[in-house]
């Protein structure tokens, strides 16, 4: 039993409380009020102080088992930073370096205040990044990646073999360590998709009531390849062959057209915004206010770190918002209030995180504290603002998730951190 006390406490993208606090019992908020009053009410709880207390941050898609390729293909285009270089990494890692893979990303949101993520794994040895992510306490939501077509070698799969697969960690994986650990069905991407493997991945996720997570319409030559062999744009190709609605997050969905973005919000399929990734591979940037505006659940994901270099969510944040405000050519376009909501609810939301991404009573316990004694810190006129535009992963000092502290004060609680760095250069330098 804890009690979190903070000068600021911001609770959700509406609602900030000063000199706060926040009791936590179990895995829930117990209760949420002013430090002095809880402090006498609960006067036998641990107390843990903070400057600012927020939810955790969720990365609603992630690619961990890319993170020993920080760099190595930079100022490339998209098509051919995937097949000419990642995915021919992915193909030459085994099991040791999938986990060390996995658990460097892990590491990486944990002392930086992602409590929970959406992630996009590789085709073999994805049992080692779920196993990553529940020693890690991260929240998560994994899937096996799927490619039956015009894949490198290593990496292409029989299609039934591949379904078959997706099923046996599904059963072995989906609401594990008490339903923090989830799954997603997990296609690559249309290009490397048969329409039997699309078919069969939505069978897969009605069979067993799990989400869907996938690339979409990222990349203009991506559309093109699609729209050729299928003759339909690529939001529509999806949406027939059942990859669409309220179980299913896209990421990116950059190049739609009217029609695609109707289907999006007919649908309540989820999209996620990577701006670091889409500026990086200059990619294009997605239409995320007109998302918005059409009811559409927007969520923000950092992407792998080849094509970002970094997994730290704040940086996601302030990259959003700034890219709305230039492409729409309006500084009001993605305020800050409502890019915090893309990175805490909306991604929750994304994620089917039930009772995640707010602090109140009876939420779930996932929340994250950062220091302010910094200049960038210094002053805070607007908590949002600070959060959006100026605070940063290397801020935060405590991370919780479910109730259980997974760092505090610099120091991971779960995790040797020496050691997951080690091995990752190790396997790194292998590759």
């Amino acid at each position: 039993m804890t009690l979190l006390s903070a000068d600021t406490v911001v609770r959700d993208a509406d609602s900030v409380l000063h000199d706060g606090a926040v009791v936590v019992e179990d895995d829930r908020i117990a209760a949420v009020g002013d430090r002095d009053d809880l402090t006498d009410a609960y006067p036998d709880h641990e107390r843990v102080d903070v400057d600012v207390l927020a939810p955790g941050l969720v990365g609603a898609h992630v690619h961990s088992v890319q993170s020993l390729g920080r760099g190595i293909a930079d100022d490339q285009e998209l098509l051919d930073w995937l097949f000419d270089h990642v995915l021919p990494m992915e193909a030459s890692m085994g099991a040791e370096e999938m986990r060390a893979a996995a658990d460097l990303a892990y590491l990486e949101f944990v002392e930086s205040g992602t409590t929970g993520v959406v992630d996009h794994l590789s085709v073999d040895h994805a049992g080692e990044a779920f196993a990553a992510a529940a020693d890690s306490g991260v929240r998560a939501r994994l899937g096996k990646v799927l490619m039956d077509k015009d894949s490198p070698e290593g990496l292409l799969e029989d299609t039934d073999e591949a379904l078959a697969e997706t099923e046996s960690l599904i059963r072995e994986w989906d609401g594990a360590r008490g339903g923090r650990i989830q799954y997603a069905v997990t296609p690559r991407f249309a290009v490397s998709c048969t329409e039997a493997c699309l078919r069969g991945c939505r069978d897969l996720a009605d069979e067993y009531g799990v989400r869907i997570h996938t690339h979409a319409s990222e990349n203009q030559g991506e559309i093109e390849t699609v729209e050729d062999e299928t003759g339909k744009r690529n939001v529509h190709w999806l949406d027939e062959v059942g990859l669409t609605g309220e179980d299913v997050v896209l990421a990116h969905c950059v190049w739609t057209d009217e029609s695609e973005r109707e289907l999006l919000a007919e649908t309540g399929t989820h999209v996620t915004h990577c701006p670091s990734s889409n500026m990086k591979l200059a990619s294009g940037v997605a239409p995320i206010e007109d998302y918005l505006d059409r009811g559409i659940n927007v969520a923000l994901g950092n992407d792998g770190p080849p094509c970002n270099n970094t997994l730290d969510a704040f940086t996601e944040m302030r990259q959003a918002s700034l890219l709305g405000k230039v492409e729409e050519l309006d500084p009001t376009a993605l305020a800050a209030r409502t890019v915090f909501e893309m990175a805490t609810r909306n991604g929750a939301k994304a994620a089917g995180f039930e009772d995640a991404g707010r602090i109140a009573e009876g939420w779930k316990a996932d929340v994250v504290g950062l220091t302010t004694e910094n200049a960038r810190s210094t002053p805070i006129h607007d908590p949002y603002s600070h959060l959006v535009y100026a605070a940063h992963g290397d801020d935060v000092t405590l991370t919780m998730v479910d109730g259980d502290v997974l760092y505090r004060g610099g120091e991971h609680v779960r995790m040797d951190a020496e050691s997951v760095r080690e091995r990752a250069r190790e396997f790194a330098a292998e590759l």
